[in-house]
């Protein structure tokens, strides 16, 4: 049996909505223990309670060794008792604690754990047992009111009802973890009759250029050179740069993010490396740049290519060097930082065009990933348009759960996706928003230039009705014109991907009149 995930059963939905009753009804918190009485899926910082005092004895250790104690002794209570579930006092503080096993194929996995409560209508005579307490554990007065304002005594018909409610969120804890169990067993056996991942984190797609990608970054796992990563706008570059830390050895260390087009060069150098105070105007204080606090993680530098020449000989230093001097200051800093850049550019192209710097290239571009476009991987599509919908469901709980047509598949299949994943993202949503309590998805409901572009797909497949020759030279014209542009003018390349050699489609293009300058006009 695999391990409960707490962290995401403390944001589901329906476990929220019942801890939100409990809170709302009897102003009682809910809190998850594993089987040893830890506390699970709690974050002192995060968590919200709905008594402030409950809260404080959450979070502090010696009483999270309270409730351990409590947990495990009551467990065993109820294995010699046989009742489901137990109401105890918990002596340190004073008040009551409900204690409901949640038990997963006769094996106990955990609790759920409902405190700030009295459980006797006629207890009231603890509440000053309850304030001494308190005050002697060192909560302060103000905290001491708030709290002692929230705790209540329970009716019999109250008590039953709480822990029916209590009893619930254990069930659902239980159905859910069978569920997403069930799920992982699902996409296991369908990789095995794939023979080949369709997921790697977060970048979905089972094609041939995604395969090859999930290859590559497997091999670059115990690596610590620097990776450039190039692809279009909308192809997924941040997510490839958070693999690629997330994977490696830095995985707990800092992992910090800045796109290089944001900032002018003043504002930049100053973000990147920091400045000392009266370095310039507004520099009221020293400030850390992102490398200092990147260090011994990985710093993703987005749009690399828009840096200017200035910039780019200091992150060249930093490359070669691992040092950087902030701006104002006088004495350089090392950093041990990996660098993970990305663009949309041809970068080899602009150092043939002088614009950017041979030597920063060559630093960046030790390993080099490119991201295929979605218009080459269109057999990914289906899976990218599940896991969409799957993440719009899990935000949207209550909405009817949609499907997507057959006919509104063949029209994204049609569309050529220049925004990439993130349109086809946007899309999905957008249809999702637009269907309503409909469960179908319909063609009619996608965008109008997504039904342009399958009419336009008809129209050049209707010409095929005319001569020939002309209807082939139109389609043999657009491919090497669509083909021109999504390879940034790579003769090379596009030649290899047609079928045909360089010098023939060189031929093509000056009988086309597709030459990039005259385009340009």
């Amino acid at each position: 049996m695999s391990m409960i995930n707490w962290d995401e059963f403390e944001h589901i939905h329906v476990i929220k909505k019942l801890k939100q009753i409990l809170n709302s009804w009897w102003n009682i918190d809910v809190v998850f223990t594993d089987e040893r009485g830890q506390l699970k899926g709690f974050d002192g910082g995060k968590n919200t309670f709905c008594n402030p005092a409950v809260g404080y004895f959450c979070s502090k250790e010696s009483t999270q060794n309270s409730i351990g104690e409590l947990v495990t002794k009551t467990i065993d209570d109820l294995r010699n008792s046989q009742n489901k579930y137990a109401l105890k006092k918990w002596d340190l503080t004073g008040f009551d604690v409900g204690i409901f096993p949640i038990m997963i194929e006769n094996d106990l996995v955990g609790t759920v754990v409902a405190m700030g409560f009295l459980k006797d209508p006629n207890d009231s005579v603890r509440f000053s047992e309850i304030r001494e307490r308190w005050a002697a554990f060192g909560l302060s007065n103000d905290m001491i009111e708030k709290g002692m304002g929230k705790v209540k005594c329970l009716s019999d018909y109250e008590r039953s009802h709480f822990c029916e409610l209590c009893e619930l969120v254990s069930q659902e804890i239980v159905t859910l973890h069978l569920e997403i169990s069930s799920r992982e067993t699902r996409i296991q056996e369908l990789n095995k009759e794939l023979g080949n991942r369709f997921k790697y984190d977060n970048m979905i797609g089972k094609s041939k250029p995604m395969q090859s990608l999930y290859a590559l970054l497997d091999k670059i796992k115990g690596a610590d050179s620097t990776v450039l990563v190039q692809g279009e706008n909308g192809t997924g570059k941040e997510l490839i740069a958070k693999s690629i830390h997330y994977n490696s050895h830095r995985t707990d260390k800092p992992f910090v993010i800045q796109n290089c087009s944001a900032f002018n060069d003043n504002l930049l150098e100053s973000e990147l490396f920091g400045h000392v105070k009266g370095s310039f105007t507004g520099a009221l204080k020293d400030k850390k740049g992102l490398f200092e606090m990147a260090d011994k993680g990985t710093f993703f530098l987005d749009e690399i290519g828009d840096t200017s020449p200035t910039m780019q000989v200091k992150l060249l230093r930093v490359l070669q060097e691992g040092t950087f001097t902030p701006v104002g200051a006088t004495e350089t800093r090392k950093v041990d930082v990996r660098i993970v850049a990305a663009t949309n550019r041809n970068l080899k192209e602009m150092v043939e065009q002088g614009t950017f710097r041979e030597d920063l290239y060559y630093r960046l571009n030790v390993i080099n990933i490119r991201v295929p476009p979605l218009r080459e991987r269109k057999e990914d599509i289906p899976y990218l348009v599940d896991f969409f919908l799957a993440k719009l469901h899990d935000t949207h709980p209550n909405a009817a759960k949609k499907v997507l047509t057959k006919r509104a598949l063949e029209k994204l299949y049609d569309y050529a996706w220049p925004g990439n994943v993130r349109e086809l993202q946007n899309e999905i949503e957008r249809l999702f928003v637009l269907a309503g309590e409909e469960t179908k998805l319909m063609a009619e409901h996608l965008s109008g230039k997504i039904m342009e572009s399958a009419e336009k797909t008809k129209v050049q497949g209707a010409r095929l009705q005319g001569k020939l020759k002309d209807a082939l030279e139109d389609l043999e014209r657009d491919m090497i014109r669509e083909g021109l542009r999504r390879t940034g003018w790579n003769k090379s390349k596009l030649a290899k991907e047609l079928g045909i050699s360089r010098a023939g489609l060189i031929m093509k293009v000056e009988k086309y009149g597709l030459d990039k300058r005259k385009l340009a006009r």
